[in-house]
């Protein structure tokens, strides 16, 4: 074996091995993002978990806001329903400005922001609001690095042999979407 040879068998070793290398950190950022889609998805399922009780005590005391709570349950199951990141976010905006709505129904009823049950319903979705908000910006810092890195040179070509996509962001699309409900009665 000449010099030569010894030359380019290392060359191509040595690109093989980056090439393993930057396959797995593709798998790695995939990884990341699937998980930090999961850490959205339990907060959501609280929320939707929460929704029909909240429904049903507005319900106890503004039975004639049938509208409002028909449109926050149809958007609860829209959202539940939704499969791709892409629908869950348009359909997340929709149950966000839904509640919204309940909420500013709920501000007609003293009764109603009185009652213990609406209150800790609502304490209740505060906190998941919050959760919900960091798994947000986990799951978007987490998207940007994984589509850094599909789309940099040199990392796309290897992404693009594997089938390695860029995700979608998790952003609201409406700026008024964009506020979380207000839950504060006090």
């Amino acid at each position: 074996m000449g010099i030569t040879t010894i030359v380019i068998l290392a060359v191509v070793a040595i690109a093989a091995l980056w090439a393993v290398s930057l396959y797995n950190r593709l798998i790695n950022r995939r990884n990341l993002v699937k998980e930090a889609w999961s850490g959205i998805d339990v907060s959501l399922k609280k929320r939707y978990d929460l929704i029909p009780n909240l429904v049903e005590t507005v319900k106890g005391y503004a039975a004639h806001e049938k509208n409002t709570l028909e449109e926050v349950t149809r958007y609860r199951t829209a959202s539940m329903q939704a499969s791709t990141p892409h629908d869950k976010i348009q359909a997340e905006g929709n149950l966000t400005r839904a509640l919204g709505s309940l909420f500013a129904v709920a501000e007609n009823y003293p009764d109603l922001k009185a009652s213990t049950n609406f209150v800790e319903l609502q304490n209740e979705l505060s906190a998941i609001e919050n959760n919900l908000e960091s798994a947000r910006r986990y799951y978007n810092g987490t998207v940007r690095e994984n589509n850094n890195l599909v789309e940099s040179f040199p990392s796309n070509i290897i992404a693009g042999m594997f089938g390695f996509r860029t995700s979608e962001f998790f952003e609201i699309d409406n700026a008024a979407h964009r506020e979380r409900p207000d839950v504060s009665f006090q």
